[in-house]
Order: structure tokens, then sequence, then C-alpha cells
């Protein structure tokens, strides 16, 4: 198989989780201010949610085109990721539906934590079959932010069971380190590629 169909189906699937997460958004009864404003957790919890999948869509795109083969073992590691990530849209909508409070909160950041141990065994699975001397090997370099972000997200976790305000601006500033663009992989494939 091609790294291009395993991206194509991922896209798909990703697409997919973006259009469940706002049509869990329900329209509301009126045409006021004051009929949006019961609808706000949601409308925040999908706009956190959609960084997070847009981050994962970003990042695995340009981790793909770095990708040479595609394997067994790397279409059950990306298969692994999907799963994770297609939990975004339940865990969504019931921190918002539920503003937020303690027990959704840190499922949310349990499903993040989850999707970053995947994404990391992926990574982890397409290096071991293209060998350590790999373009994504070379490109992922310490990853700081792949390291941080699992503390991050356990932190979140942990201070749900303080204030789940905490948790919740914990896991903003995870999404804010993602925010810019990683550019360790673009940089490594143009360099590759030079004569």
């Amino acid at each position: 198989m091609t790294t291009a169909r395993m991206e194509a189906f991922s896209d798909g699937v990703i697409a997919i989780i973006i259009t469940i997460m706002v049509l869990e958004m329900k329209i509301p009864h009126g045409d006021g201010l004051k009929e949006l404003r019961p609808l706000l957790p949601v409308f925040l919890s999908y706009v956190l949610s959609f960084f997070y999948v847009g981050i994962y869509w970003n990042n695995h795109h340009h981790m793909l085109h770095a990708c040479t083969a595609v394997t067994g073992s790397v279409l059950w590691a990306n298969l692994h990721l999907l799963f994770w990530l297609s939990l975004f849209p339940f865990t969504t909508g019931w921190m918002g539906e539920n503003h937020f409070t303690a027990m959704p909160t840190a499922l949310y950041g349990v499903v993040l934590l989850m999707a970053a141990i995947a994404y990391y065994l992926l990574q982890k699975v397409i290096i071991q079959t293209q060998g350590q001397d790999s373009i994504l090997k070379k490109a992922i370099g310490r990853d700081w932010k792949g390291k941080l972000s699992p503390v991050l997200y356990i932190a979140a976790i942990v201070a749900t069971l303080r204030a789940s305000w905490i948790a919740q601006a914990i896991l903003v500033i995870a999404a804010l380190i993602w925010l810019i663009p990683d550019r360790r992989i673009e940089k490594r494939l143009a360099s590759s590629r030079e004569p």
C-alpha cells in the first residue's frame, strides 16, 4: 500500500470527526443572542477540539510525507491513532454539554493522552520500518513538544480533582504549544531533496 492511500483514508476519517463534532452543536430556538448563551460551553469545547484535530491532521500529514513504505504494523498503528481521534466528538460533546465539569474534562484529557501515545507509537513504528537513518528519525530530534504534551495532559487530568478550570487552562496551553506548525519534517524533507 502506498502512503498516499493511507493518508487519504486518514484524511477522510478526520474530516468525518470534525463534521460529527460540529453537528453536536444544536441550533437554538429563537433568533436572539440570549438563545446562543447556553451554547457557549458547547461552542468553546468544539473550538478546542477543532484545534486539536487540526493539529493532529497537520502533523500526521507531514509525518506521512516522510514515510516511504506502509507495512501492516504501520497500518495498525495508524488505525490505533484514528480510534482515539474518533472519540473526540463524544468527549467534546459531553464536556461542553456539562459546562466543563470534572469528570467530562478528565475523560477528555484521557482521550488526548491516549491520542498522544498513539501518535508517538505511529512515529516509532514508521521509524522502525524505515530504520534509524530515516528522514522521520532525523527530523524528530529531541521532540520536546511530543514529550511535554503527555505531561500536560496528565497534569490536566489530575487538576480536575482540584478545579476543572485549571485543567481547561492546561489543555489550552498544550494546544497553543502545537498551534505553531512543526516544521522539522518539512525542513528535513527539503534538505534531503537538495543535490
